[in-house]
């Protein structure tokens, strides 16, 4: 098989996997932690043996799905961390990114982060806690990555930074899984609440030199 002929192969193969994911996303945004390999299959107009063959089983096409969205959220995430703004409102902004993208997708939110007993029982081995702690420490890791870059936090900085950002992950998740269920306050609320908890020791901490901020 020559090199060409390899590559339009791959790039077949890429573009057919992001159709199946596309179609998974339609299923989940409409059952949420109840989509099925059954229901993804009818969606993308195969059988159930050709998608475990681009995904292996349910946490395969988990996996996919879960960096699909992590990655854009990631994004988004240091889209706010890197606005033209001062450190408060980038921090309210950052807050308020995650927010915003669990409330716009509720039902991938929770087919991400909230085990169904009905799809456990009828889909052994796919157990939704075991793969949603990966993406919360990707989360933690990337965004303490980012203190890392911006702020001087003095000797075991690169330690503190990574603490900082598994305790914000950490504190959004909790305290965003909780509001999306109840709704006790709106968004601006939650967000201010929770800028006003994380403030104390981000507003003292300099900004290294030639940083974007935070």
């Amino acid at each position: 098989m020559d090199t060409a002929h390899r590559a339009d192969q791959q790039k077949s193969a890429a573009q057919r996997r992001r159709e199946l994911l596309e179609a998974a996303d339609r299923v989940v945004l409409r059952d949420g932690p109840k989509a099925s390999m059954n229901a993804i299959a009818a969606e993308a107009g195969i059988t159930k043996p050709i998608l475990y063959r681009h995904f292996g089983d349910k946490g395969g096409l988990y996996r996919a799905l879960a960096k699909r969205h992590t990655d854009g959220l990631l994004s988004a995430l240091r889209t706010a961390l890197d606005a033209p703004a001062d450190r408060r409102r980038r921090v309210e902004a950052t807050l308020d990114t995650y927010l915003a993208s669990i409330e716009a997708m509720p039902q991938v939110y929770r087919f991400l982060m909230h085990p169904n007993e009905e799809t456990q029982q009828t889909e052994q081995g796919f157990d939704v806690g075991r793969h949603s702690a990966p993406l919360l420490r990707r989360m933690g890791e990337e965004l303490g990555q980012v203190i890392a870059e911006r702020i001087d936090l003095g000797p075991g900085g690169d330690a503190m930074a990574r603490i900082w950002g598994h305790g914000i992950v950490g504190m959004m998740h909790a305290a965003g899984d909780w509001w999306l269920g109840e709704r006790p306050c709106n968004r601006a609320e939650l967000v201010s609440a929770l800028a006003d908890l994380l403030w104390g020791r981000l507003a003292e901490a300099e900004d290294l030199p030639g940083a974007p901020g935070f």
